[in-house]
């Protein structure tokens, strides 16, 4: 069996799924249920000075579902504990010394100034806690009070802090980022210069997910009222692996470790992540929807996936798509492909047909001898794959690659060799295309 096991900052944990700083860590006893579950490590829901803040008595979370209830987007206005400190530290030196097998972070917050970090993190070191998470990236009700997010946007202010801790700890010092910044390289870059040992992203997305519209009140409500709150969840996975992307082939931040974190639900997600260079992954959303048990599934669809395709361990696949990831000016504008329709498969329902006919290039038949039938015309056809992402019945619509100056065996037509003599991109004369 492929081996699971991870070191990430020199935190060994038996596998690299971990739960993320989330409602799910908030307590001794949520965490001693992970565990037993199977999660390999936990973040710890962020600590701060006493009193930290109060959470509203009251709704905390809104959904965006999908047509089958399956919930797509989860956003929540809960803010970071609202335990006694000393309740905290108690449970999590507990809990570490019963578990020492397991990796476990604790997430702090506290205002921006070097003596608050100072006193908050012997208290942390003490617990025998495995590392330290900084949370830049909160961004409601804590950002307004000049922390989370407010801090994570501000580069500067990423690279002191950073800088602080790494001065008045032995641990190491992962720095969370916010995804609600233009460009994540700038606050990465930021926490590489302060002495960090990795990052870790991403944290919410800024929302609001739903109005009532007999209240008028964004959701969740409270007493008629509602805020901007944190958005996670499958929908923000794809933000998450672009930004994740992004820090990976940065020539600034290489080689800077990442905790990969943002609509993880499969063991799939975990990979994607873990193949665009992140070290270990981190969950919340989909515990809070499935339970802690749903690691095993996590844990045995990537070790299947791992001995299917000869990957011993963790390392052999970290990063792997990191050199794959390109800008759009080095793409190869020779490669051509071509929509099919497995013929055997089609249930005639006519959604690729009239989202090519409607939206794109007029590409595919419905009628044929009077008979409906779908069918791609492979001289209108520029490979789009709208109608691949449109089509309810998986692998029914496929994209055939065809080499330049090959000939379509369909058609009889030669495939063109479309740029092949371009030095430049013919749209845009001043930009160079990329040669093989």
């Amino acid at each position: 069996m492929a081996d699971l096991r991870s070191e990430f900052l020199g935190i060994k944990s038996p596998n690299p799924f971990w739960l993320a700083s989330a409602p799910p860590t908030d307590k001794e006893y949520n965490v001693r249920r992970a565990f037993e579950a199977g999660w390999g490590g936990v973040v710890w829901k962020t600590l701060g000075l006493d009193p930290a803040c109060v959470n509203v008595n009251g709704p905390r979370y809104g959904g965006v579902w999908g047509p089958d209830r399956r919930l797509i987007g989860f956003n929540n206005i809960e803010l970071i504990t609202d335990r006694p400190l000393e309740v905290n530290l108690r449970e999590i030196k507990s809990v570490k010394r019963d578990y020492p097998d397991r990796a476990l972070v604790v997430s702090l917050m506290v205002p921006c100034d070097e003596e608050s970090w100072r006193t908050i993190l012997p208290m942390v070191e003490e617990t025998g806690a495995d590392g330290i998470e900084l949370n830049f990236g909160c961004p409601h009700g804590m950002s307004e009070r000049g922390m989370g997010s407010a801090v994570g946007q501000v580069p500067d202010y990423i690279e002191m802090v950073a800088r602080w801790c790494k001065a008045n700890t032995r641990m190491p010092v992962i720095v969370k980022l916010t995804p609600n910044i233009t460009d994540i390289r700038y606050p990465a870059r930021a926490a590489k210069a302060g002495g960090a040992d990795a990052v870790s992203l991403i944290n919410t997305v800024s929302s609001i997910t739903s109005v009532d519209l007999d209240s008028f009140s964004p959701e969740p409500s409270i007493d008629g009222k509602g805020s901007h709150g944190g958005y996670c969840g499958p929908a923000v996975k794809p933000i998450a692996l672009n930004m994740v992307a992004e820090i990976a082939r940065d020539p600034e931040t290489h080689g800077l470790p990442l905790s990969g974190i943002g609509g993880i639900e499969t063991w799939r997600d975990a990979a994607e992540f873990m193949a665009l260079g992140a070290g270990n992954v981190q969950v919340c959303t989909a515990a809070m929807t499935y339970g802690f048990r749903i690691v095993q599934e996590m844990i045995s669809g990537l070790q299947n996936w791992m001995d299917e395709k000869g990957h011993a361990n963790l390392d052999s696949f970290v990063g792997r798509a990191v050199p794959n990831v390109t800008d759009w000016q080095y793409l190869n504008l020779n490669y051509v492909t071509k929509a099919r329709i497995n013929q055997d498969l089609c249930i005639k329902c006519g959604r690729c047909h009239i989202a090519c006919e409607d939206t794109s290039h007029q590409a595919i038949t419905s009628m044929v001898d009077g008979k409906r039938h779908f069918e791609v015309i492979d001289k209108e056809c520029v490979g789009c794959n709208l109608c691949v992402n449109v089509c309810p019945v998986e692998s029914c619509i496929t994209m055939e690659p065809l080499a330049v100056g090959a000939m379509d065996k369909r058609t009889g037509q030669v495939v063109p060799e479309t740029y092949a003599n371009w030095t430049t991109h013919p749209n845009n004369p001043g930009r160079v295309q990329a040669a093989e």
